[in-house]
């Protein structure tokens, strides 16, 4: 027989080559959705992402797009597969970690192991890899360019490690383990922070090894010194270490007068001395526990160090440049990620909490003349004593949070939650729902791929489930299979392995439940969080592959024929992963599917040549950074990304020219948009300006003229602006001569558009706007403004009735046409942008799977939004073969039968009668009609109906439009009969 460790090399390649395989033959060939776009371009020109970074998965990923060989439309493929070889990497260590804990089991040595218990051992490292491989949330982010593969992978082989060093007897060597150890805990920082929750079962790991007689005492302190590691580097090294260098660099440079930098190098300098003084005590002294710390410390450093990567290429200025890390003030803010802001963990208040006074937080330093120089404070914000508690987990005070925390928890408006209220959100909501449903979907399986989406019935009758449910391909069923082996391990380390029992559980809740209460998640997320939780799916999975132990074990007793007793292991082991590789591969297929990378090349079509594009959420900016970057297209167009235009370093790029792009017309001087300046504009109304020249008031703003200005109670003078009616102006007779300019329109020409703002008070980001639309209305409105009609009504400044939707985005027009309140179409300019300029990858192609929470949301409704607003806009101007036309090509290259109709489908039915297309109205009325009313009667069959009240409302508001389209047409009432008759039934249905 061959010896065990050549035999476990072999199946854990073996499981290895499955992994690589399966994710190689699904990745996604492109850049999928929300960060990936971000990353890899960042990746392919190093440059710097969103904090706090992950500047060893850009520096892997560059490697990986050399692969391209030169092929840019290739880049992104190559990064993906660095996830994909992360991925494969992770389910070796599994196998190899499951190989040794089920050893421990036995409680023999390798070299002891008869035949049946090394294949038995063997075979469930093999069953609970693969579980692991065909896992939902692993799989997802194993075929994409994030960082949540590569994290996975340290997290692995950190696990591994800690468990390959308790092997090692000879202590000297032991100890190199350990440093191993750190040097990757070092390394996945410059990945994820999420590798580090594992470190205070570690220390239990690290105790019992190293203690005789381990007790509950002793266990519990070496998790406490765990988490105080945890801790010290989570917050004392990371931000921390930076944070004492600028301490140090403050006192250089503006008490010693030294060169800016110094105070950094004399603090790391003095950081190498006292480490190399105390390693050298360390041998003298035989102190051999500091040794290892020290060195530790070192090794963590220089995997730590990847972040300089931050620090240099910022100094560059390349394009993407989040933060601007290119001197010690921003690389702490940086490190602190302090753009998203902070939230309460253990005490603080709830959102019916008011703020009672302002405090003078810490300085905020600016350099200036090579000094440093405090400019102003942060703010802190006192709250109401009673309004606080313990454990705050319904914080939020966001108009739309404070809705839903009322709705879910029954609170009246204006009440204060209880404690009982907070802690049933916690666990209703955040442990339930965003936390016990991830971990249902990956070993139960999931009821589809809709937004909130709960884990599958395996018992429901599918036959009765309206058609987005029963067709669609994540609606996936395990049987129970893989929780059942993960029950099965979970009680054989009970009962077997006490200490290993522990350290597995913890390592489950520290990255599960422990991470859950952590990130004090609100009650609405833009999308699924499951991919952040995969740790604590990865101890359930080697529980899962223990599992096979146990039945093995409970098979040598009961069956007698050896080769029974195989064959029945083999078929209860391998169920469980073949099942969920058979119901997971058509919705975790990606590939051929480019429709995200064309969403936002259609986006940029939609512009004129050198445009500014105003975009607001992750999709609709970092796929247009990808195609910029990496495959260089439309880099004439100026893609200004509202929810970072409040933050100084992000408009400091804007007044940069990027490639083709000419800077943003910004006149605001660097100290009028600093961080803590002119963040908020307050609205200070007088009644005697009805309405404000714009170029007028920026020009007092950039005096920074006192008669703009009012003092707050801390006695600071602040800018605000008089009145909310804004006038910018217009030449009509150089505007009506451009050759850019709809000669259409020009009956509606003026010498000023008028408007009034949405809001009383004007944002940074808002401030930013309206200088760059004020600077280049004053300049003869050369250059094309556009925003992206993705973006949500408050971010159109109130200008809608001067805009003009041209495909994707509103052009911003120098005239306006009242009462046009969601904009017009310019029906030539977008039905050549629709039809010519416009690409449609693969969405008419079934094969392609199409994520039902990203494709069914803004893509598609952007695309059948627009369309039927030109469609109807060519029916009123009399144009019905385009109209046709544009209907017709929108629904060839996204069909029903990839993307479902929708409400704007529906809409289209009623155009259709008008252009005189009788049977593509009846087809596609028959479709929505009768899917919608099959649904409506799976809705009513369910227990809880106030669930689907949306879906129900939606149903019926789509079957209404069609039915009163074909009342109002000239179409024979006795071809709608049927479909009228269905609808008519679900109205006494609802209504009764």
């Amino acid at each position: 027989m061959m010896n065990f460790k050549r035999l476990n090399n072999l199946t854990g390649w073996a499981v290895f080559a499955i992994a690589l395989v399966t994710y190689t033959l699904t990745v996604e060939p492109t850049a999928s959705f929300w960060d990936c776009g971000e990353f890899i371009a960042c990746s392919y020109k190093l440059q710097v992402p969103h904090p706090p970074g992950a500047p060893l998965f850009l520096l892997l990923g560059r490697m990986f797009s050399l692969l391209a060989l030169g092929d840019v439309s290739r880049v992104a493929f190559w990064v993906n597969m660095l996830s994909v070889l992360s991925s494969a990497l992770t389910i070796l260590f599994m196998h190899w970690t499951i190989v040794m804990i089920g050893r421990k089991v036995i409680n023999k040595s390798f070299e002891e192991l008869s035949k049946p218990e090394t294949y038995t051992l063997l075979f469930s490292g093999v069953i609970g890899s693969l579980i692991y491989t065909f896992s939902d949330s692993f799989w997802f982010s194993a075929v994409e360019a994030e960082v949540y593969a590569m994290s996975s992978f340290f997290t692995a082989i950190v696990v591994w490690a800690a468990f390959r060093w308790e092997l090692v007897e000879d202590r000297a060597e032991a100890n190199r383990w350990l440093l191993f150890i750190a040097y990757l805990v070092g390394l996945s920082i410059g990945v994820h922070l999420l590798n580090l929750v594992t470190l205070p079962a570690l220390a239990i790991l690290y105790y019992f090894k190293r203690e005789a007689k381990p007790t509950y005492k002793g266990g519990f302190i070496a998790m406490f010194v765990g988490l105080i590691i945890l801790a010290i580097i989570n917050s004392g090294i990371i931000p921390g270490l930076p944070s004492i260098a600028f301490k140090f660099e403050l006192f250089f440079v503006n008490s010693l007068g030294l060169s800016n930098g110094s105070g950094a190098l004399f603090f790391l300098f003095l950081v190498i001395l006292a480490v190399v003084f105390g390693i050298r005590y360390s041998y003298a002294k035989g102190k051999e526990v500091l040794n290892i710390a020290l060195f530790s410390f070192v090794f963590l450093m220089i995997g730590y160090s990847t972040y300089t990567v931050a620090l240099v290429r910022s100094g560059y200025n390349p394009p993407i440049n989040e933060n601007d890390p290119s001197n010690i003030l921003n690389f702490l803010k940086y490190l602190k990620r302090e753009q998203y802001g902070e939230r309460s963990l253990l005490y603080g208040p709830v959102y019916t909490a008011e703020i009672e006074e302002f405090k003078q937080g810490e300085p905020v330093y600016k350099l200036k003349d090579g000094k440093y120089e405090v400019y102003t404070y942060k703010p802190e914000y006192v709250y109401q004593k009673d309004q606080q508690m313990l454990l705050p987990r319904v914080y939020s005070n966001s108009p739309q949070h404070v809705a839903l925390y009322q709705e879910m928890l029954g609170i009246p408006a204006g009440q204060k939650p209880s404690f009982g209220d907070n802690l049933r959100f916690m666990f209703t909501h955040q442990v339930g729902h965003m936390y016990m449903r991830y971990l249902l979907w990956n070993f139960l399986g999931r009821e589809s791929d809709y937004q909130d989406a709960w884990a599958i019935n395996p018992f429901q009758d599918s036959s009765k489930l309206p058609d987005n449910l029963a067709n669609n391909k994540a609606r996936n069923n395990y049987f129970f299979l893989p929780l059942i082996l993960v029950f099965l391990g979970f009680y054989l380390l009970y009962s077997k392995n006490e200490k290993d029992f522990l350290i597995t559980i913890l390592m489950f809740v520290l990255s599960g439940v422990a991470l859950v209460v952590y990130l004090n998640s609100p009650p609405v997320e833009p999308r699924e969080r499951d991919y952040i939780y995969v740790g604590s799916f990865y101890f359930m999975a080697i529980w899962a592959g223990l599992g096979v132990m146990q039945i093995g074990d409970w098979l040598t007793k009961i069956v007698r024929s050896p080769q029974l007793k195989w064959s029945l292991l083999a078929v209860f082991g391998l169920s469980a992963p073949l099942i969920m590789a058979q119901q997971n591969w058509d919705d975790h297929d990606r590939s051929d599917r480019y429709h995200q990378i064309d969403f936002a090349k259609n986006l940029l079509n939609s512009c004129a040549p050198n445009a500014i594009l105003f975009t607001g959420g992750d999709n609709d900016t970092f796929p247009l950074w990808y195609v910029q970057e990496v495959e260089g297209f439309r880099t004439d167009v100026r893609v200004c990304n509202l929810s970072l235009l409040g933050t100084d370093w992000y408009i400091d790029q804007m007044k940069r020219q990027t490639y083709q792009s000419m800077p943003l017309p910004i006149e605001l001087t660097k100290d009028q948009f600093l961080e803590g300046v002119n963040d908020q504009i307050m609205y200070n109304g007088n009644p005697n300006i009805k309405g404000m020249s714009l170029p007028d008031y920026l020009d007092l703003l950039h005096k920074n003229d006192p008669r703009i200005q009012a003092q707050t109670q801390s006695g600071d003078m602040i800018n605000t602006f008089p009145s909310d009616s804004l006038v910018i102006p217009v030449n009509p007779t150089e505007i009506a001569a451009s050759n850019w300019f709809p000669k259409e329109f020009t009956p509606f020409l003026s010498t000023g558009i008028g408007w009034k703002l949405p809001g009383k008070n004007i944002f940074k980001g808002e401030l930013i706007q309206l200088e760059v639309i004020s600077n280049n209305a004053k300049a003869g409105w050369k250059r094309p403004i556009y925003f992206a009609s993705t973006l949500p009504n408050d971010q159109y400044l109130g200008l809608k009735e001067s805009m003009q939707l041209e495909g994707y985005a509103y052009r911003l027009m120098p005239f306006k046409i009242p009462g046009a309140k969601d904009g017009f179409v310019n029906t030539k300019i977008m039905a050549d942008n629709f039809l010519n300029k416009m690409y449609w990858r693969g969405l008419n192609d079934e094969k392609i799977y199409y994520h039902g929470d990203f494709y069914l949301g803004i893509p598609s409704v952007t695309a059948r939004l627009g369309v039927y607003r030109l469609a109807d806009q060519l029916i009123r101007e009399g144009n019905l073969p385009k109209a046709k036309q544009v209907l017709d090509y929108l629904d060839k290259v996204m069909p029903n039968k990839v993307i479902p109709y929708d409400q704007f489908s529906a809409s289209s039915v009623g155009l259709y009668l008008e252009i005189g297309d009788e049977t593509k109205a009846l087809s596609m009325a028959n479709t929505i009609i009768k899917r919608n009313s099959k649904a409506i009667d799976y809705y009513f069959s369910e227990d809880n109906i106030r669930s689907h009240d949306r879906d129900i409302q939606i149903a019926f508001y789509e079957m209404n439009l069609i039915v009163s389209a074909f009342k109002e047409s000239k179409v024979n009432p006795a071809k709608y009969k049927e479909l009228e008759e269905i609808f008519n039934k679900q109205v006494t249905r609802i209504n009764g």
